[in-house]
């Protein structure tokens, strides 16, 4: 599958190295967040990658909840384990939690449609930075740390009506930024159409931490050094 080239199996531990992390960001996702940098201070693996492998080793139900407790470091061993309370839960060894999921409704294991999905929702997730939060930093007057920018993922969910012949589409309907001082709650609403009709709904849920006066030219390199860093990569 698609996934293989991004994580290592070893028994029932799944790792997942920087490099591989880094790939899948840039690659996949189209996110060159700094913080997915095999060489950045406080490296962590992609959110995304982790919902991905989720959907790969457990189907794409109609209804899930993701929640990011804490950041994923390079090759740490992980176990995807649902439990008996049907929370599916991505743990170490330690049993220090890093992300959990709930569902509900029916489910598919179809490879094809999970992929779909899963293509769908990252490409539409990658796009955090600067498409949907430099609009909204700009309306707010506020902006990252522009030498330690941080932006976390907090936790996303989705509904869908139906799986069946599911070819997916994801669109943003509405983004909003709530300012408590120093930390942005970043809310981003999607819609989820297959074949030019909407079959559900989705919401994403982003922290931006280290909030300071909003800096025209310091963002403008900010957004320069992105697309740099895209076309260093695309190239």
């Amino acid at each position: 599958m698609f996934l293989d080239e991004f994580h290592t199996l070893a028994g029932d531990r799944i790792t997942i190295s920087a490099e591989q992390a880094s790939r899948f960001a840039k690659g996949v996702a189209g996110d060159y967040n700094p913080i997915h940098n095999p060489d950045a201070r406080r490296f962590c693996v992609p959110g995304d990658l982790l919902f991905a492998m989720v959907l790969a080793r457990f189907g794409l139900s109609q209804r899930m909840e993701f929640r990011f407790l804490n950041m994923v470091g390079d090759g740490t061993p992980l176990r995807f384990r649902e439990h008996e309370d049907g929370v599916i839960r991505v743990c170490d060894d330690a049993d220090k939690c890093y992300l959990e999921v709930t569902r509900s409704g029916e489910t598919t294991r179809d490879e094809a449609v999970v992929e779909a999905f899963t293509r769908c929702y990252v490409a539409f997730s990658g796009k955090n930075f600067p498409h949907y939060l430099k609009p909204l930093m700009e309306e707010k007057g506020v902006m990252f740390n522009p030498r330690r920018p941080l932006v976390i993922y907090d936790s996303m969910g989705f509904s869908l009506e139906r799986l069946d012949g599911l070819a997916p589409a994801l669109e943003l309907r509405d983004a909003t930024l709530e300012v408590n001082g120093k930390r942005g709650d970043t809310l981003l609403d999607f819609r989820i159409d297959s074949g030019g009709e909407p079959v559900g709904t989705g919401s994403k849920k982003l922290v931006v931490s280290g909030l300071c006066d909003y800096d025209a030219a310091a963002m403008d390199e900010i957004v320069a050094e992105f697309y740099r860093l895209k076309a260093a990569y695309e190239a």
